[in-house]
């Protein structure tokens, strides 16, 4: 993997070049002290992936980020932000071209997670064609933020009460409205109506919570009517509930963010809807299923849901040979779109016979109402 750190040498610690050196002559790290440098570098040689200062002696990096990606479109954007200056978080203008962000001071380890991450991710989607029909797009979506942020203060307090929890929602109308239509559904109805975030943060549960929010961010990104934004995201969260109760304890909410998100490659411009369009000869547009995992991908998602979300309309190409997460996914979301499942795929992995139980949960699930 050939690297290009772009800026300031003494922004890199000797430890992190003796790192990357240790990694072996499969990686390289190249350094240039400007964008205009950074330009003539990437025009002469491939460069997988392009690690970006906060703050250069000629251009911003959003202005080198963007001509990196109209040069080469399939090289990894990283952005790194000054974690102890609140006066350089990300601007709009580098949310909309950077893939990745990464702390300063930047640690090896965390350098080499990410990139070990993409690396990863090529393997698993081995197309130019599709890493630079990606790269290509002017603004990909950005990571879920209410999401984000949700999941850190889990992180940080595992005893968030359901109070902390409601003032994080009540940031965002729309997401908190949703939030009491969902549990005051039927599916969560108990009888008693409820009013107020806190109360209904407490009848869905955590897991359900993170589930809703993660689908209202994304599927708001959609430009699409309401009607068919409301129908994608009811059946997406369908799914990520059958594919959670398919799974043991351990992966269920793996398997749940997977089906979750496992049409989202929808949300991107110049993708083909797999669902009801055949590849047609000449025709260079990816297939949404890929596009939408190689875009998780560059959030930095666990490989598994990534696996899972490229795979799910065919789950034979999964790499994974036992029924696990992309197995789930696939039966999850064909149950929850009415589409076939993969009798086959069931067959050799050995669950065909939990198949019928399925289809009763999923039964189960639509005659209660599940909205979202």
């Amino acid at each position: 993997m050939r690297i290009l750190y772009v800026g300031d040498e003494a922004s890199l610690s000797n430890d992190l070049v003796d790192y990357v050196s240790d990694l072996g002559e499969d990686w390289q790290l190249q350094s240039v002290a400007d964008g205009n440098a950074a330009i003539a570098t990437v025009a002469s040689v491939n460069v997988d992936a392009v690690i970006v200062a906060p703050v250069l002696s000629d251009l911003t990096p959003a202005t080198l980020l963007g001509q990196i990606r109209t040069l080469r479109p399939e090289t990894i954007r990283i952005a790194l932000i000054d974690s102890d200056n609140p006066h350089r978080a990300p601007s709009a203008r580098i949310i909309g071209v950077a893939h990745r962000f990464l702390p300063l001071p930047l640690a090896p380890e965390v350098l080499l997670e990410a990139l070990t991450s993409f690396e990863e991710l090529r393997e698993l989607l081995d197309s130019p064609r599709l890493r630079s029909a990606i790269g290509r797009i002017e603004k990909l979506p950005s990571p879920p933020h209410l999401y984000l942020s949700l999941m850190q203060a889990l992180e940080e307090n595992e005893d968030s009460d359901a109070g902390e929890i409601a003032s994080l929602v009540a940031a965002d109308p729309a997401i908190a409205a949703k939030v009491l239509q969902l549990s005051n559904s039927a599916f969560f109805n108990n009888g008693r109506a409820i009013s107020d975030l806190r109360a209904a943060v407490t009848r869905l549960g955590l897991s359900t919570l993170r589930d809703l929010v993660l689908a209202s961010e994304v599927f708001s990104l959609a430009a699409i009517s309401a009607a068919e934004r409301n129908a994608l995201q009811t059946r997406a969260l369908m799914a990520s509930r059958l594919a959670a109760k398919m799974l043991p304890a351990s992966s269920a909410e793996l398997g749940a963010t997977a089906a979750l998100l496992a049409d989202i490659g929808l949300l991107l411009p110049g993708v083909r809807n797999e669902r009801n369009e055949t590849a047609s000869e000449g025709d260079e547009r990816p297939g949404h299923a890929e596009a939408g995992a190689y875009l998780l991908g560059l959030w930095g998602l666990p490989m598994p849901i990534i696996e899972a979300v490229a795979f799910h309309l065919q789950p034979q190409r999964s790499n994974v040979r036992s029924f696990w997460v992309s197995g789930a996914v696939h039966v999850a979301t064909a149950l929850a779109g009415g589409t076939a499942v993969d009798e086959q795929y069931l067959t050799r992995t050995g669950v065909i016979s939990r198949l019928e139980g399925w289809r009763e949960l999923a039964a189960d699930l639509l005659g209660l109402g599940v909205e979202a």
